[in-house]
C-alpha cells in the first residue's frame, strides 16, 4: 500500500512539473521538432559556472528561435552581446573579463550561422577596503558610535572577500537589521558606494541612526472581553524603556502564547515624540470557549487522538482553564489545569490534576497527580514552586508484586535561556533545574529527594559572525545533556512517575520512548532512580545555488542510561543522520538512528523547539 501511495505521489508531482517544463521550453526546440532551423547556432567557451549563467540569462539566447531573424539584426545583437556578458559577469565578481564574440556565416552543410563566444574571466574582484561611517550629525552620539562598531565587527563582506552583487545586497540588509534592532528604529543608510579599481573593490557605507527612541504609552485596540489591563501585563512593555525590536517581538509572542488572542500586532509609532513614542497594540480576541479535536501521529506513540476544551474566563474566578483528553499507543490521559491571570509582576497561581495510564519501560502504569503552586514566566527565565501529590505503581524488581505508593512533595523548577533566536537557535545555551523533596504517605512515611538538571548549547562552526544570519555554511554543533537522581533509602518504594526512563525522539534516538530503564530479568525494563543522557549533533545548512536553504542535514550520537545506583549505569548508544526543515511553526526533525548494542533501526520525527 505504501508503494502505491508513493507512486501516486510521484505521478502527481511529475504532471505539473512536466506541464511547466513544456510551457517554458525554448522555442527553438519546437521549431526543430517541426523540421525548422534555429536562427543561429551558439557556442560558448567558458568555465562551467559562467557558461551556465550565460545560457540562462544572456539576451542573445532568447532570439535563437526567431527563424526570420535577418543578418543585420543578428549583427546588432552580436555587437551588444559583450556589454550584456560583462554585466552578467559583474554580478559574480568579474569586472575585467576578456570577451570575444564572433559570427561565422553558414558554409557547406551548415544550416545556420554560428555565434561563438569566448570568455576569459580572469581573477574575481576582491574587497580591498571597507569603510563604515556615521553622518556628521550622529558622529558625536556614543550609542551610535557603539552601534557602528558592532556593525563593522560583524560585516559579512570583509577585506579579501569576492565582491558580488548578492553579497553586497545581503551585507547592507544585515547592517540595516543591526541598526534597527534597538534604540534606532528610524535609522537608514544615508549612502552606499562601491568603487571598482584595478586593485579591487573599495566599499563605503554611511549610516544615519537618527534619534534614540524611548517607549511611551501602550495604545490598545480590540481588547473588549479580556480587558486592556491584561494586554499591558502580558506584553511586559513599560513606559520609559529604550526601544528594542526583540522586546516588541517578544511582547507580541507573549500575547499570542497566552491563548487569549487570535492575532496580535505590536508596532512603534515612529511619527510620535522619540522621547515617549507610543506603542500601538492591535489584538483580535479568541472566543470565550473553544473545543479542539486533534488527530496526529508520532514515531514514539503511533496514532494520536485528542480533545481539548479551553475556557478563558471561568465563572466567579475569571481564571483560564484547559481540559484535555489524549490517547495514543502508549499513553491515555485526562487532565485539567486552572491558571490565574498574571499580576503586575507576572506571577500566576495554578492548579492541575491528571489521571494517566502510560508505558514506563515494559509496564503500563496507572497514576494520579494533583498540583498547586505559583509561577513566573519570562523571555529568558522561568521559575515555578508547587506542592504535588502522586499516586502510582512502584517500580519493583519482583515481577509478581504490584505495589501502589503515594507521595507528597514540594518542588521548584528553574529555566534559564540564552539562545540567539527561538525557535531556530544557531548559538547560545539553556539550563534547567528541578529540585524536589517530600515523603511517601499512607501505611509508611519515608523521606526522599529528587533532582534533575538539563542543559542544551549550540556552538557555531566557522565564521561566528554569520551564525545569526543563517549563512554559516559549516553549521553548528548542538550539545545536550540530562542528569537525574532520586535520593532515598534502598528499601523505600517511590511512585514510578517520580523515577526515570529514557529513549525516543528527543532523548536517545535509536530506541523507542521509555525503552531504556532499569533492567529486570529477561528483557523487561522498569523505571530507575538515576538517569544520565548526553548527545552531540552536527547540523549543517543544505546549500542550493550557493545559498543556504531552509533545510539542514544532521549527524548525531546519543547516549543514555538508567539504573538504581550510579555504578550500574550502562550507556546505550544511538547513532544516525537526518534532516531539519524550518517550518512556520518551528523546526521539523526527521531522523534515522541505529541503537546499540541491540541493533535496531528507528525512524524519529519531532516538530518544534522547546526548552
Amino acid at each position: 500500500m505504501q508503494l502505491i501511495y508513493g507512486l501516486l505521489l510521484a505521478a502527481l508531482c511529475w504532471m505539473p512539473c512536466r506541464a511547466i517544463a513544456d510551457e517554458i521550453a525554448p522555442r527553438e526546440a519546437e521549431a526543430q521538432s517541426a523540421g525548422e532551423v534555429a536562427a543561429f547556432e551558439l557556442e560558448i567557451e567558458a568555465s562551467d559556472t559562467i557558461r551556465q549563467l550565460l545560457q540562462k540569462h544572456l539576451d542573445l539566447v532568447r532570439f535563437r528561435s526567431l527563424t526570420d531573424l535577418t543578418e543585420l539584426e543578428l549583427s546588432r545583437l552580436v555587437a551588444e552581446a559583450p556589454k550584456n556578458i560583462r554585466g552578467l559577469l559583474s554580478t559574480m565578481g568579474y569586472f575585467a573579463p576578456a570577451v570575444h564574440v564572433e559570427i561565422h556565416p553558414k558554409t557547406g552543410s551548415a544550416r545556420a550561422p554560428t555565434v561563438r563566444i569566448r570568455v576569459e574571466s580572469g581573477e574575481p574582484t576582491r574587497v580591498v577596503q571597507v569603510s563604515i561611517a556615521l553622518t556628521d550629525a550622529s558622529a558625536a552620539n556614543p550609542q551610535a558610535v557603539a552601534r557602528r562598531q558592532e556593525i563593522e565587527d560583524q560585516w559579512m563582506m570583509g577585506a579579501g572577500t569576492i565582491f558580488t552583487q548578492d553579497l553586497w545586497s545581503n551585507a547592507k540588509q544585515q547592517a540595516m537589521r543591526q541598526l534597527l534592532s534597538s534604540q534606532f528604529p528610524a535609522g537608514r543608510i544615508a549612502s552606499s558606494d562601491v568603487a571598482i579599481e584595478p586593485q579591487g573593490a573599495f566599499v563605503k557605507l554611511v549610516l544615519d541612526p537618527g534619534d534614540i527612541f524611548v517607549v511611551g504609552d501602550l495604545v490598545v485596540r480590540g481588547a473588549h472581553r479580556y480587558g486592556i489591563d491584561l494586554v499591558k501585563r502580558l506584553s511586559r512593555l513599560s513606559a520609559g524603556q529604550v526601544y528594542d525590536h526583540d522586546a516588541l517581538v517578544q511582547a507580541q509572542q507573549h500575547l499570542l502564547d497566552s491563548g487569549y488572542f487570535d492575532s496580535v500586532q505590536v508596532t512603534l509609532d515612529l511619527n510620535g515624540d522619540a522621547r515617549a513614542a507610543p506603542v500601538q497594540v492591535v489584538v483580535t480576541e479568541v472566543p470565550l470557549q473553544k473545543l479542539v479535536l486533534g488527530i496526529g501521529a508520532s514515531t514514539d506513540g503511533g496514532a494520536r487522538l485528542s480533545a481539548t476544551h479551553t475556557h478563558h474566563l471561568v465563572p466567579m474566578i475569571d481564571w483560564h482553564a484547559v481540559t484535555k483528553v489524549a490517547l495514543d499507543r502508549n499513553t491515555k490521559s485526562v487532565g485539567s489545569e486552572l491558571t490565574s491571570q498574571p499580576d503586575a509582576s507576572r506571577w500566576q497561581w495554578a492548579g492541575s490534576f491528571e489521571f494517566q495510564t502510560e508505558r514506563l519501560g515494559s509496564f503500563d502504569v496507572e497514576s494520579q497527580r494533583f498540583r498547586a503552586g505559583r509561577g513566573q514566566t519570562g523571555s529568558r527565565f522561568d521559575q515555578n514552586y508547587y506542592l504535588q501529590y502522586d499516586r502510582a505503581q512502584a517500580a519493583t524488581t519482583q515481577l509478581l508484586e504490584t505495589l501502589v505508593v503515594e507521595s507528597l512533595s514540594f518542588n521548584s523548577a528553574f529555566t534559564l535561556r540564552r539562545f540567539d533566536s527561538v525557535p531556530f537557535p544557531s548559538s547560545g545555551w539553556g539550563l534547567g533545574l528541578e529540585l524536589g523533596g517530600g515523603s511517601t504517605i499512607g501505611s509508611t512515611s519515608e523521606p526522599y529527594g529528587r533532582v534533575m538538571a538539563r542543559a542544551q548549547a549550540y556552538v557555531p562552526l566557522g565564521d561566528r559572525s554569520l551564525a545569526a544570519t543563517g549563512r554559516a555554511r559549516y553549521g553548528r554543533v548542538a550539545l545536550r545533556t540530562q542528569l537525574g537522581a532520586v535520593i532515598a533509602r534502598e528499601d523505600v518504594s517511590i511512585p514510578s512517575t517520580q523515577l526515570f526512563v529514557t529513549g525516543g525522539d528527543t532523548t536517545v534516538r535509536g530506541f523507542s520512548r521509555g525503552e531504556i530503564g532499569q533492567d529486570l530479568p529477561g528483557t523487561l525494563v522498569t523505571a530507575g532512580r538515576y538517569l544520565a543522557v548526553a548527545s552531540a549533533e552536527w547540523q549543517r545548512p543544505i546549500v542550493v545555488d550557493g545559498v543556504p536553504s531552509q533545510w539542514e542535514s544532521a549527524v548525531f550520537i546519543d547516549s543514555g542510561a538508567v539504573a538504581n545506583t550510579p555504578a550500574e549505569l550502562k550507556p546505550r548508544v544511538g547513532v544516525g543522520a537526518g534532516v531539519r526543515w524550518k517550518t512556520p511553526v518551528g523546526p521539523l526533525q526527521l531522523d534515522v538512528a541505529y541503537g546499540m548494542p541491540r541493533g535496531h533501526l528507528h525512524l524519529h520525527m519531532n516538530l518544534g523547539f522547546t526548552f
